[in-house]
């Protein structure tokens, strides 16, 4: 197979393949939404569970392979596959979820040109919602989104957060910059001492692409993203004019602070993606968007945790002292007791509710929020 199949090993809940206990040499694998039957490396047989991604495969003494499966419209659910029959048994599902499927959307992976004549990929999702279209004469904002990680990659599980722009008239891309997992080898190398420029470059490439090809307005291009993926959100703010607005969620602004301070498993993680610290300290300085505030030009909306310990709350105050300072629209929403990710069902929906609301009154539409929400979302230096 010339694909990847596994993910980073960092990630629980893997295992992309395993072998028939009653049939040595007799293996299956996850590949391309597929699961396939191999033996000795030859394949023998595919099957389609109507799932795009299986992990955790148990191949039984039965015959049966089971595996955790889900896409981008349904949620991971428990299946077995008769490897005989190819029949698929839906065993459980981990969560209810009563949406009508008209208001889901599903991806296509695409190819574009990027930096360096390479190419990069991204997951397109267009805007869906069986009860409305959107005007002949306009083009869908876009929303990019950079994953964390760094060198992790876009899900293609069931993403409520992602449905919840495309049922709203937004666009999204789901970046696999360079580096991401899932392409190879030498692509997932390729983030070796370029974090900070190669994930900008890619996601900047991936809003300009649609852009170019007339599938969205290239005036209302914003980016958002957690943690590493805040941190690309607000490189690209710093350093590229591409985006009119962005949202970072507990993003990571200052990476000294990071290799200073970061937790013991990835203590060392920095040395690969930016220079060894501290002899290449310069370069930490040089890609930290904390230090370079005078390259913002657009909108930002920041929502942070008050006891998040891997990126310190006083880093998104900062930003947005700065930001503010010099006169930009920008928002800073603080969560009380959250950590490095939100848990509380309320927070997670006002930073949802609170992103949207953002982007309506810098882009200028109009947009179905619950009531309260501007109460919740105050927007500095904005008239």
């Amino acid at each position: 197979m010339d694909r990847e199949i596994g993910r980073p090993d960092w990630l629980f809940g893997n295992q992309p393949y395993d072998t028939n206990p009653s049939c040595p040499g007799e293996y299956v694998v996850s590949c391309d939404g597929l699961l396939t039957l191999m033996e000795n490396g030859v394949k023998k047989k595919t099957f389609n569970t109507g799932f795009t991604s299986h992990l955790l495969l148990n191949f039984s003494k039965s015959g049966k392979v089971y595996c955790f499966a889900h896409s981008a419209i349904q949620v991971s659910t428990l299946i077995s596959v008769n490897i005989l029959d190819g029949k698929v048994e839906i065993l459980r599902k981990s969560q209810q979820v009563d949406i009508d499927e008209g208001y889901f959307s599903k991806f296509t992976e695409i190819c574009y040109n990027t930096t360096d004549g390479e190419k990069s990929y991204a997951n397109y999702y267009k805007p869906t919602n069986k009860d409305y279209e959107g005007p002949d004469d306009e083009l869908p904002p876009l929303l990019v989104k950079a994953h964390g990680g760094p060198t992790s990659s876009a899900t293609t599980s069931l993403q409520l957060p992602i449905q919840y722009f495309t049922s709203r008239g937004f666009a999204v891309l789901d970046v696999n910059y360079r580096g991401s997992t899932g392409y190879g080898r030498e692509y997932r190398l390729k983030l070796a001492d370029k974090w900070g420029i190669y994930d900008v470059d890619d996601c900047c490439a991936a809003a300009q692409h649609l852009a170019d090809n007339k599938l969205v307005d290239k005036n209302k291009l914003c980016i958002d993203g957690g943690s590493a993926g805040g941190y690309t959100t607000l490189a690209c703010l710093a350093f590229k004019d591409v985006f009119k607005a962005g949202a970072s969620h507990y993003g990571v602004a200052d990476l000294e602070l990071l290799a200073k301070d970061t937790h013991k498993f990835e203590s060392r993680y920095l040395d690969n993606l930016i220079g060894v610290y501290p002899q290449q300290r310069d370069i930490y300085i040089q890609r930290s968007p904390i230090h370079n505030v005078d390259g913002f030009n657009s909108p930002i909306i920041f929502f942070q945790g008050t006891e998040d310990k891997v990126v310190p709350p006083n880093q998104a105050q900062m930003m947005f002292d700065s930001v503010e300072k010099k006169g930009i629209p920008c928002s800073l929403v603080m969560f009380e007791g959250e950590q490095h990710g939100f848990r509380k069902s309320e927070n997670i929906q006002t930073a949802l509710d609170g992103e949207l609301y953002f982007y309506s009154k810098i882009l200028k539409f109009n947009a179905d929020l619950p009531d309260g929400i501007s109460d919740k979302i105050s927007i500095s230096n904005y008239a």
